[in-house]
């Protein structure tokens, strides 16, 4: 894997990305840190996590994956040298009160939980700091309708850049990126940035995968032109595309329950536990096998090869999951299989987005 430029900054990244936000929840701090160590060792160099992570949120685990990898760093010198870290700052609360007092997402909320980032992390610096999600009303989550009637936007656009280029000037950031974004507001980040000489958005993390695909429309052009890289998460559909479920649905008893989707009634309730989502997930995972292919592997490689996506992200609960999903970064998806893919995709289109 050759690092490559988001966004064009100075921030180089492997393709492939560590997620954590299983870390402090489904995964106990000593196997974090173990597969961490792995993924270091062949040759990942970029960490992603969040304030809110471990996942799903709870108050008892809030800030639990990034004190996981501070300690992670503290324990082994010149370590946070050699990767690039990035986290997130919550958006408005969704039933999370346990994040900050507040309802919304103030300039002063961003700059406080940064430095509440960098404590749990133990780091002077964060490379990437992105905003979780819109502090506007914006269809996301599984929200498939932009409804004017929900706007409760207290903090303009320009005023959030401004609370990030505090922190960058301060040196407690070096880039920012957004996530969970549409095409306006990638766009409104950008032009607000070069009208008024702040920094500027290098990367957007949105999910991106065979049931969910959303970005394909307006989202690609868009940052493509814009000179934005996109950081694609939930590469397997939550479980869904590694074939663990083409037996027995998450609900089922005879389900897989070490998978969140399985584990966790909350995931289920939310777009990854669609029951279309399941269907168009399984016409993949045979078109993998028909291929002499395993799911995992159709699923990542289309992720890996994509000329959209920058750096794909990976979420992992063992080191055997690691193993098998870098592994994948080996495979090549032949025009023909392709082409079969987006046949599925036109007649099922996108049941998780």
């Amino acid at each position: 894997m050759h690092p490559l430029s988001l966004g064009g900054s100075d921030l180089h990244v492997t393709p492939i990305c560590l997620g954590t936000m299983t870390f402090g929840e489904q995964v106990a701090e000593a196997d974090a840190h173990a597969i961490l160590d792995a993924a270091v060792e062949r040759g990942v160099n970029f960490i992603d996590t969040a304030e809110m992570y471990a996942v799903p949120a709870r108050e008892a685990t809030f800030g639990a994956t990034e004190a996981i990898i501070g300690r992670w760093l503290a324990a082994r010198p010149g370590m946070r040298q050699r990767i690039v870290l990035a986290s997130k700052v919550a958006g408005p609360a969704r039933n999370m009160p346990w994040i900050r007092a507040g309802s919304g997402m103030t300039a002063q909320d961003i700059v406080a939980s940064c430095e509440a980032s960098l404590r749990r992390l133990q780091t002077d610096v964060i490379d990437l700091y992105q905003i979780h999600w819109p502090e506007r009303h914006a269809p996301a989550f599984g929200q498939l309708y932009y409804d004017p009637a929900k706007e409760t936007s207290q903090t303009s656009i320009h005023a959030q850049l401004q609370a990030l280029d505090s922190l960058v000037r301060a040196g407690k950031v070096r880039h920012i990126g957004l996530s969970n974004e549409t095409p306006w507001g990638v766009l409104e980040f950008v032009r607000l940035a070069q009208q008024h000489g702040l920094p500027r958005v290098v990367s957007v993390q949105n999910p991106y995968c065979l049931v969910n695909r959303s970005w394909d429309n307006a989202m690609d052009e868009s940052c493509h032109r814009l000179g934005v890289s996109l950081l694609a998460y939930s590469p397997l559909g939550f479980g869904l595309l590694t074939g663990k479920y083409d037996q027995h649905a998450p609900h089922e008893a005879g389900a897989p329950q070490d998978g969140r989707i399985a584990r966790y009634e909350s995931v289920r309730a939310q777009r990854w536990g669609r029951p279309e989502a399941l269907a168009a997930a399984r016409r993949y995972n045979q078109l993998a096998r028909d291929h002499g292919l395993t799911p995992v592997q159709l699923a990542l490689a289309f992720c890996y090869r994509s000329w959209r996506v920058a750096s794909t992200i990976l979420g992992v609960t063992s080191l055997a999951q690691l193993h098998d999903d870098l592994d994948a970064w080996s495979v090549q998806l032949a025009p023909e299989l392709l082409a079969e893919i987006d046949a599925i995709r036109w007649q099922m289109r996108d049941p998780a987005q």
